[in-house]
């Protein structure tokens, strides 16, 4: 990026553009024409969240779940993700899923883990992360009785009917 389009998109953000900010975000988060810096990222993110971005909210649930430039808060992802993944981004569910599965700042449900794997399955457009949430869904599938597989597959199918609100 030269310098006269980062500067560009510098000015976008801080008139309050979401998508520059976001973009912004992840120059800092990936060191990507400036030095990495999670701390401005965060900021960055921070500002497109607050505006609904979804993908600016799926990056803070990662900052906060991976402890980059931050405290690992498992809480704080989890509602970041969630404010994602009632958008529909198949990352947020995918993640989601993760905490479900091992408890990170939720009570440990393999119900809720599947749910959200299986949502994410059916949500991503990309084959790779498809095949990511996927594997997952079956790997926890493999460790469920039939009684608590049913559900899952219940709450999925109600998620998806919902277009991922309340789930």
């Amino acid at each position: 990026m030269s310098a006269k389009d980062q500067q560009a998109l510098q000015t976008q953000a801080a008139q309050g553009d979401a998508k520059a900010q976001f973009f912004l975000g992840l120059l800092y988060c990936n060191g990507r024409g400036v030095p990495r810096d999670y701390t401005k990222a965060r900021e960055w993110f921070e500002q497109a969240a607050a505006q609904g971005h979804a993908d600016a909210q799926y990056n803070l649930g990662v900052l906060y779940d991976f402890e980059k430039g931050v405290r690992q808060d498992f809480l704080t992802a989890r509602q970041w993700y969630e404010k994602a993944a009632a958008q529909g981004h198949a990352g947020a569910q995918n993640n989601l899923g993760g905490l479900y599965e091992f408890g990170h700042g939720v009570t440990k449900d393999s119900v809720r883990a599947y749910m959200w794997y299986n949502v994410a399955a059916a949500n991503v457009t990309g084959e790779a992360q498809r095949d990511v949430a996927a594997e997952n869904r079956d790997e926890i599938a493999g460790h469920m009785t039939p009684a608590q597989l049913a559900a899952a597959k219940r709450l999925s199918s109600q998620c998806q009917t919902r277009q991922f609100k309340g789930c």
